[in-house]
């Protein structure tokens, strides 16, 4: 699923790891839905939008 969650932890200067702690998976987790090698559960895509304050549909295209 394409996302913008590079681009966002740019922004905000978070490492994987930080994200990854926000959220409460592991780095390398993140690393594989940031890569679109993996898609997130729902409640993963909604914990990543939170973390950013962000809506899910604001960082993850629905149409992907």
């Amino acid at each position: 699923m394409k996302n913008r969650i590079r681009v966002l932890r740019a922004e905000r200067k978070w490492s994987q790891a930080e994200l990854a702690d926000r959220v409460g998976v592991s780095r390398q987790a993140v690393n594989a839905v940031e890569g679109e090698k993996h898609d997130p559960s729902l409640l993963l895509a909604f914990n990543i939008a939170e973390a950013f304050d962000m809506k899910i549909e604001d960082v993850f295209d629905p149409r992907s």
